[in-house]
């Protein structure tokens, strides 16, 4: 399968958090979860060739992937099984203030993951590569694995597109600033969201925040703003894309369907702004079930309703 868009990161087994039942019973659903994972099925929902670049255990929650990047058409190419360490796990738990995670990641395959793995002819045969800040910030060799294959993408004049996805569990800001940012000067795509950028800047201007990631030197910047919708920038243009209104009951992996869904688009021909809009329709649409993966649309649904 050739792909148009590698994604790389730590895939995870997710368990979410189901509503109580009648009899006070608390249910878990068990699902998928990672970031660049989310992303590269959304990307494939919406017709795009995508692919994965990361480590997993020889477990069940490694088998379970296997399954699923079979089923979504997501290439596995570049998926490196382990017995040297476990695929990682993470629960999701929702309150009155959102949605709350527990990673179980410490010394996970994907951690293990090292610059001598990155698969350059993969890259150089891509369009895009994918990347965030949980992609680096997970282990030291992680994050040097995504240097070296952002540089092999420039090399190859693949494009790079990079979404911070800060966890503050896994490195300080200051840290993860300066590594982030440096990385970020290289992509060609910034997709941060707003809360990662005041914490990681200090900023809180949404314009300020543009201006910022321009001058890094990204060509287009969308700054996801959450209910707000998106904010996109370009040197020559700068706009305000309005969340697609839905009763929301999960927001898990809802940045990630917006970036995978935008990509996707990018791809297929759209300009920016075109890409976005669709992307926060297909992001709205993601949040009206439980789980990262499994409400997902499908491009007709996210087609559907951007034509109306």
């Amino acid at each position: 399968m050739s792909v148009d868009l590698l994604c790389m990161g730590e895939p995870m087994l997710e368990f979410n958090q189901l509503p109580l039942t009648a009899g006070g019973a608390q249910h878990y659903l068990e699902g998928h979860g990672g970031d660049t994972s989310n992303a590269a099925i959304a990307a494939a929902r919406q017709g795009a060739r995508a692919g994965m670049i990361t480590a997993i255990g020889r477990d069940m929650p490694g088998d379970n992937f296997m399954a699923l990047w079979a089923r979504e058409d997501v290439d596995t190419t570049t998926v490196l099984r382990t017995d040297r360490a476990l695929t990682g796990v993470y629960f999701v738990t929702h309150d009155a203030s959102g949605h709350q995670f527990l990673h179980y990641r410490a010394g996970s395959a994907a951690s293990l993951y090292a610059p001598a793995n990155v698969p350059e002819a993969a890259i150089a045969a891509s369009r895009c590569l994918y990347v965030s800040g949980i992609s680096m910030g997970i282990s030291g060799t992680a994050c040097d694995a995504v240097f070296a294959a952002i540089a092999v993408a420039k090399r190859h004049g693949v494009a790079v597109a990079f979404d911070t996805n800060y966890r503050p569990k896994l490195w300080p800001p200051a840290r993860a600033a300066a590594v982030m940012h440096a990385a970020m000067a290289q992509a060609d795509y910034a997709m941060p969201g707003v809360e990662d950028v005041q914490t990681l800047t200090g900023l809180t201007d949404p314009d300020a925040m543009l201006d910022f990631y321009l001058r890094l030197g990204c060509g287009t910047v969308v700054l996801k703003m959450g209910a707000e919708g998106a904010y996109l920038a370009t040197p020559h243009q700068r706009l305000r894309v309005p969340a697609y209104p839905v009763e929301a009951v999960d927001a898990t992996g809802a940045g990630d369907t917006f970036c995978g869904s935008f990509l996707a688009r990018v791809l297929a021909g759209d300009e920016p702004e075109a890409a976005a809009r669709y992307a926060v329709v297909a992001a709205g649409l993601k949040c009206r079930g439980y789980g990262a993966v499994g409400p997902i649309p499908r491009a007709a649904e996210v087609m559907a309703v951007v034509r109306r």
